[in-house]
């Protein structure tokens, strides 16, 4: 009877640690990493043809998004470690059965927009465009 507690344990322990990669920070940490320096459009995808749209549709305009300090993080829902689906759930309010969602964060750390279909890249310069941090980076490079 005393495998049992222990075995559950040792189980657990190892699920744990294999939930997040040792040499991978955690998405709170990625982001947290890239606050006052980057804006970072965070995409979330149960399926693949999704993300790999919204991918797709923002590679023919990486100059302009680059220009605007905008960094892609991408998540496949089926590698996403459970700490950092957890952490979705609190903070941006991710649903159980949400098949694409798309967060713009801007440089203060604030969700600028959130998006239910992947995104078209003019769409984002444009409201990255209006953002007042965006615009003194405008201005001072003129």
């Amino acid at each position: 009877m005393l495998y049992g507690p222990i075995a559950f344990f040792l189980i657990l322990l190892t699920t744990v640690a294999a939930a997040q990669p040792a040499d991978q920070p955690s998405l709170q940490q990625q982001l947290r990493d890239k606050r006052d320096r980057r804006r970072v459009l965070l995409i979330y995808s149960r399926t693949a043809g999704k993300l790999a749209d919204q991918l797709r549709r923002l590679e023919s305009a990486r100059a302009d998004l680059s220009e605007r300090d905008l960094d892609l993080l991408p998540l496949d829902a089926a590698t996403l470690p459970a700490a950092d689906r957890q952490w979705l759930t609190k903070t941006y309010r991710l649903r159980p059965d949400t098949m694409f969602r798309a967060w713009l964060i801007g440089k203060d750390g604030g969700v600028k927009e959130t998006y239910t279909e992947p995104v078209a890249p003019n769409q984002l310069a444009g409201l990255i465009d209006t953002m007042p941090m965006r615009r003194q980076e405008m201005r001072r490079n003129q």
